[in-house]
């Protein structure tokens, strides 16, 4: 079976496709760095797992359109993502535009070039990489939460559509993970309010998580693996958290 992952260069598009590629699937990443996705894709075959790239800009209808038909899914994950902080009245309207347009107008655009052959097999898992925003929201970050928000409700409407196959779709909504670009949220936010990055760390993005810690991106690959098992097979449309308790406040 082939995987599909979006922004799969990134810490936890490149830890899924570890994951699934060690479990078998065949890999393809894409992203829009061409060099990175060589890079990447190397690392994937020297440990023996059949990976292949693919440049792709998520906003882009037609590079959409060649990717599903150079790469067919059985499983699509909708990873790739950016992010942009300030008030809204200071939010740039082409910023807010690409926000929605990588995380809300890719992703359904992306599930509608696969869906064909999907049905066609009776096979299909499409995982949505949300957020705890998909769920709650913070000051500063209208597009992303809404976006993150909108992936719900499209998931959804897909799950409806297509319920008469044996397809899933589903979004995995974790808290703060360590990634790269989490890192550089930290830099920025001490230096922003004059902390130190410790401080950041505890006083802003796990003061509201009871158990206190980044989610780890294996995590976030394990529960992608399952839902690709049979056992998850009836689960579907479903808002998987991974919040270490701030929900259930």
């Amino acid at each position: 079976m082939r995987a599909v992952i979006t922004g799969g260069t990134g810490g936890i598009g490149f830890a899924i496709a570890s994951h699934f590629g060690k479990a078998g699937y065949h890999i393809v990443l894409a992203d829009l760095n061409q060099s990175l996705l060589q890079q990447k894709t190397d690392e994937l075959s020297s440990q023996g797992i059949a990976a292949d790239y693919c440049v792709l800009d998520v906003t882009d209808q037609q590079a959409i359109e060649e990717c599903a038909r150079r790469f067919p899914a059985d499983i699509l994950v909708n990873n790739a993502g950016i992010q942009h902080v300030a008030r809204l009245e200071d939010f740039p309207p082409e910023k807010w535009a690409l926000l929605l347009s990588v995380m809300l107008t890719g992703p359904a655009m992306l599930t509608r070039a696969m869906l064909p052959y999907m049905r066609n097999n009776n096979f299909g898992r499409v995982i949505n990489i949300g957020s705890i925003h998909a769920v709650i929201a913070s000051p500063f970050k209208s597009a992303y939460v809404a976006a993150k928000h909108g992936l719900l409700g499209f998931s959804k409407v897909v799950a409806l559509e297509n319920a008469d196959k044996n397809f899933t779709i589903n979004t995995i909504c974790p808290a703060y993970v360590k990634t790269p670009l989490v890192e550089q949220q930290i830099a920025a936010q001490a230096k922003e309010h004059n902390l130190t990055e410790q401080q950041v760390i505890e006083q802003i993005m796990l003061a509201p998580m009871p158990q206190k810690a980044f989610i780890d991106v294996s995590e976030i690959a394990e529960m992608a693996a399952f839902l690709c098992q049979d056992g998850a097979r009836h689960m579907t449309a479903q808002t998987l958290i991974l919040d270490g308790g701030w929900t259930a406040r």
